[in-house]
């Protein structure tokens, strides 16, 4: 269903150019589809700011309720950015006083770079709880990102996540647990899910607090898991919101920071990513990489094109009806004449109430 271009975001003209659909509010305002509006705290960095809006946005506006959709993405004080991203928070997007007066049906926290071993020690903590606390009083659901899933395990349910021996990245192959939550119907039983990241919650953990884990990888660990009271919150520790070359992307920024000397070490492979040819010319890359590097010679570019072409994404058509179901949820529940959590009568922890499965 359509994404509502309601201001000038470039996100827009990306996600047209790429075929989809796009309302006008004046073209909106003209059809008979009911609203809703879907709240974006992007945490990211600078350098992921704009692909991350564009990343939920895609899966947002490829959902099958027959709605209209307006994204309104904000952030949080304290969050530090250059110029150019201040410029492009300032001019697209909402602030969050705004955002609480005139409400959300529904809302989505992307992760964020971190500094502190502890994330009680990050500058967004204070701001992020406050965000989580009126969203559970006023919004239908919300749905956490990987660094959003583990702050919200650590100051909602206390626990607390654990550093990796080493980086998880790549591409996983993930089992389906109940095929019976409405979060997953009609999903695949087995697909994949891409991860990248330092730390992890455990199993043992979103089973200490009391949650109910959906899908899960013998190699990656949980991804996706959901509140107590079946969907209020809902947790992906993966990233399956990921375009197909985003972890080349990734790639390509450590190789970059080992040529400048900022990491010791060459990067791996992302596990399950690359094919057997596009490990090859990645690997002649290296070699002269290094060698131009022992001669003081000129670093050759990076054959980001040769590889990107030939990349298979192997989770997107899953993670667009995951959000789907996520999204028809919220549309059965929110009222539809005012943006409140429930509809009249209605109690969110009753799976009955909400039409749910027990």
């Amino acid at each position: 269903m359509p994404l509502v271009a309601h201001n000038d975001l470039p996100t827009f003209r990306r996600l047209q150019h790429e075929g989809q659909t796009i309302l006008t509010p004046e073209r909106a305002g003209h059809q008979d589809i009911r609203e809703l509006h879907i709240g974006l705290l992007n945490m990211m960095p600078d350098s992921a700011l704009a692909a991350t809006e564009r990343q939920f946005y895609r899966l947002v506006g490829e959902s099958n309720p027959i709605a209209q959709f307006y994204m309104h993405p904000f952030t949080l004080d304290g969050l530090p950015h250059g110029d150019r991203a201040r410029r492009h928070i300032g001019a697209y997007y909402d602030p969050y006083d705004k955002l609480r007066q005139d409400g959300l049906d529904a809302l989505i926290i992307t992760g964020a770079n971190v500094t502190h071993p502890d994330l009680a020690d990050e500058p967004f903590w204070g701001p992020l709880i406050e965000v989580l606390d009126w969203a559970m009083d006023n919004v239908t659901s919300v749905l956490c990102s990987c660094l959003a899933t583990h702050a919200v395990l650590q100051f909602r349910y206390r626990q607390r996540r654990h550093r990796l021996p080493a980086k998880r990245w790549g591409v996983y192959p993930h089992r389906l647990l109940d095929q019976h939550h409405p979060l997953v119907n009609d999903v695949d039983t087995v697909f994949s899910v891409p991860h990248s990241r330092f730390n992890e919650v455990t199993r043992a953990q979103f089973d200490a607090a009391g949650l109910h884990v959906l899908v899960e990888s013998e190699m990656a660990g949980v991804h996706l898991a959901v509140s107590e009271d079946r969907f209020r919150i809902v947790f992906f520790q993966g990233h399956p919101e990921y375009d197909t070359i985003s972890l080349l992307k990734e790639y390509k920024r450590e190789v970059g920071r080992f040529a400048q000397g900022d990491r010791a070490d060459y990067p791996q492979f992302p596990d399950g990513y690359f094919r057997l040819r596009e490990q090859a010319i990645l690997e002649e890359y290296q070699q002269r990489m290094l060698r131009a590097l022992d001669s003081g010679g000129a670093i050759p570019e990076f054959p980001e094109q040769l590889v990107a072409e030939r990349i298979d994404n192997s989770w997107h058509d899953t993670a667009e009806a995951i959000v789907g179901n996520w999204i028809g949820l919220v549309y059965q529940v929110t009222n539809h004449n005012r943006r409140l959590p429930f509809m009249e009568g209605v109690d969110p922890r009753d799976p009955l109430d909400l039409g749910l499965p027990t």
